[in-house]
């Protein structure tokens, strides 16, 4: 049992840590922003108040914002990593395939999109941005990405 949790654990790390190698090299190659895990560690701080802002960027700062929102970043990395372990059974350890890694990876775009960008004032999907379409495409990349990594750290650890 403690075998299954430590690779489930470690296949969640291995998929966020992919997902921000992603996001480094859009970064690098195309100027595209970071995720600014400081604003999401303000809107994490704020959760007992308030679920859903107008903008983050107005809520009371806190000295560790930044800290808490990378924490956040990666226990949400291994709460995905344990969920596709439990959905996809202990065999999928032993002989790992790439489907239910991309549905996981697919399904938790909407967590993005339903709870941390509104939340965080950017409205439902990305709505109130700029240019919602593009952010969208993106969040789609980015958590194939990210799938691409629970697969590929499950294969390595297998």
């Amino acid at each position: 049992m403690l075998d299954i949790v430590w690779r489930a654990v470690a296949i969640g790390i291995g998929a966020t840590v992919f997902m921000d190698v992603w996001a480094i090299l859009l970064n690098k190659a195309f100027g595209l922003p970071r995720p600014n895990w400081g604003l999401v560690g303000r809107w994490v701080r704020h959760l007992p108040e308030k679920v859903f802002h107008d903008d983050i960027g107005k809520a009371t700062p806190y000295p560790h914002e930044k800290a808490l929102g990378w924490a956040f970043h990666y226990l949400v990395g291994i709460l995905y990593g344990v969920i596709l372990v439990v959905l996809a059974g202990a065999g999928w350890l032993a002989a790992p395939t790439f489907l239910p890694a991309f549905i996981l990876g697919i399904v938790t775009v909407g967590a993005g999109w339903f709870l941390l960008a509104p939340g965080m004032g950017a409205g439902w999907a990305a709505s109130k941005l700029p240019n919602p379409m593009l952010v969208r495409a993106l969040n789609l990349v980015s958590h194939t990405v990210f799938a691409l990594g629970l697969f590929s750290t499950a294969l390595l650890i297998r």
